[in-house]
């Protein structure tokens, strides 16, 4: 199988890389850093069929979109590149931080599978997995930004599971909640049911391996968020108001 992983560099992104190093498996990991690839396809070089490394910056998407062009047809694409400006009480969020992020979140999905989609179409196979987070359920103040970058992925991973459904494309969208990584080490705060990167990560596989076409987790985490929006609006706004 030939398996695009992007924000693979570190984090789930590196983990995942690590799963699927099989020897039947072809890796195309694709993130920013140049030495972190390297390293990681040196560790993985002996596991796996063959494994190429892609350095790009997502939110530069022309020349993104020309390296996908590069790659060609792939079995399987994981979305997982994605930041966070961390949690901030700041009134506004200045426009450049707002932009990078859906640039990154959002819009950086949308140009690879431009290019991956006719791909997929036309072999009448493919799976596409988002990896999204419980925090797209609810926009905390301190989190808006993020939050409402990964409820629009998952509007836009729906979209296309509907569009795409008649033609052999099979979509996965991920909703973790926190699991340690880059990302979650700016995070100051408590984090509930926080899980380590091999745990969460290994759920994370297993759902995508089992074609799971939503998987929210942790269990508990994800109810609470639901039994929190079936509130009525201002018993809602009174919680969130206290947990600012």
């Amino acid at each position: 199988m030939k398996i695009l992983i992007t924000g693979a560099s570190s984090g789930i992104g590196e983990e995942l890389s690590r799963l699927y190093a099989k020897e039947n498996n072809e890796l195309i990991l694709l993130a920013r850093r140049e030495e972190r690839l390297k390293k990681l396809k040196e560790e993985l070089s002996s596991h796996v069929k063959s494994v190429d490394i892609v350095v790009a910056d997502v939110t530069e998407f022309e020349k993104l979109q020309e390296k996908i062009e590069k790659i060609g047809a792939v079995d399987m694409v994981v979305l997982n590149a994605g930041i966070s400006i961390g949690h901030s009480s700041s009134e506004i969020t200045p426009f450049r931080d707002f932009k990078k992020l859906y640039d990154v979140n959002l819009l950086s999905n949308h140009a690879i599978l431009e290019i991956l989609l006719p791909h997929f179409k036309a072999q009448n196979s493919g799976k596409i997995v988002f990896i999204s987070s419980l925090a797209s359920l609810i926009s905390m103040p301190s989190s808006k930004v993020y939050s409402s970058s990964k409820r629009a992925l998952n509007a836009y991973a729906e979209g296309i599971r509907y569009k795409y459904k008649d033609d052999g494309v099979e979509v996965i969208n991920i909703l973790p909640g926190f699991i340690k990584s880059e990302l979650t080490d700016k995070n100051s705060f408590h984090m509930p049911f926080l899980l380590s990167t091999k745990d969460g990560v290994k759920r994370i596989y297993n759902a995508i391996e089992r074609n799971r076409r939503f998987y929210a987790f942790p269990l508990r985490f994800y109810l609470i968020i639901s039994l929190l929006n079936l509130l009525p609006q201002f018993l809602r706004d009174k919680i969130v108001h206290s947990l600012k």
